[in-house]
C-alpha cells in the first residue's frame, strides 16, 4: 500500500498593514501551481525587522486578514505570530508548523531572497521549507544567497499595488475599492483606520 501523500502548505507570512488584492492573489496563485493544500497567510505580531514602521496592532492586521480570505477556498487567516510573544520569526514559525507527513513552502516576493542572509536562523529555514519566489510577470526571477535552498518560482500578474501605496491614498481621502478587498475596505471605514489624526 502506497504512503498517503505530504500535506502540502503554504505560508505566507507578513504585517498585512494592510492586507491587499495582490496577496490573495498570491496565495491563490501559488495554492494552483504548486498544489497545495492550504496557504495560510500569517500575520507578523511583532516584525522585528519592521520596528516603528507597522501602524495598525497584530490583533487588528489579523482581523482584516481573517476578512479578506473568507471565501477563498484554500486561504486561511493564521494569527500563529500573533499569539506568540517577543519578535516574530519565520524559523520560528516554521518549526511550531513542521509535522511528520507535512511539507512546508515559504511563499516570499521576489524582492526578499536577498535579503535572506539577515534572517534570523536563516540556515535552518532551508532545511525546513521550500522557498516559493513570486514574481510578477516580466520581472527577473530572483534566487535565494547560497547553496542548497529548495526553490520554486510562481508568476502572477502584474498587480502594482502596495501596502504603503493604500495607506497614503487613505491618508489623502482617496479610494481603495477594488485594491482591497471589499470587506476590509468597510472594516477599514468602520474603524476610521490611516487616516491622519
Amino acid at each position: 500500500m502506497a504512503a498517503p501523500r505530504p500535506e502540502r502548505l503554504g505560508i505566507l507570512g507578513g504585517t498585512f498593514d494592510p492586507v491587499h488584492i495582490a496577496h490573495i492573489v498570491s496565495a491563490s496563485e501559488c495554492k494552483a501551481v504548486l498544489g497545495l493544500d492550504r496557504v495560510d497567510l500569517v500575520v507578523a505580531g511583532d516584525p522585528w525587522q519592521k520596528r516603528g514602521d507597522v501602524l495598525l496592532p497584530a490583533e487588528t492586521r489579523l482581523e482584516l486578514v481573517e476578512l479578506a480570505v473568507d471565501g477563498v477556498e484554500g486561504v486561511a487567516a493564521s494569527g500563529i505570530e500573533v499569539e506568540r510573544s517577543g519578535p516574530t520569526y519565520t524559523v520560528d514559525t516554521l518549526e511550531a508548523l513542521a509535522a511528520v507527513g507535512r511539507e512546508l513552502f515559504l511563499i516570499l516576493g521576489a524582492d526578499l531572497p536577498a535579503a535572506l542572509g539577515s534572517w534570523h536562523r536563516v540556515e535552518r529555514i532551508r532545511e525546513l521549507a521550500t522557498l516559493v519566489v513570486v514574481t510578477r510577470a516580466g520581472d527577473r526571477h530572483a534566487v535565494p544567497p547560497g547553496e542548497g535552498w529548495r526553490v520554486e518560482h510562481v508568476d502572477i500578474p502584474r498587480l502594482d499595488v502596495s501596502s504603503t501605496d493604500i495607506r497614503a491614498r487613505l491618508a489623502a481621502g482617496r479610494p481603495i475599492d477594488g485594491i482591497v478587498p471589499a470587506a476590509v475596505v468597510r472594516r477599514i471605514a468602520a474603524l476610521d483606520l490611516y487616516t491622519p489624526r
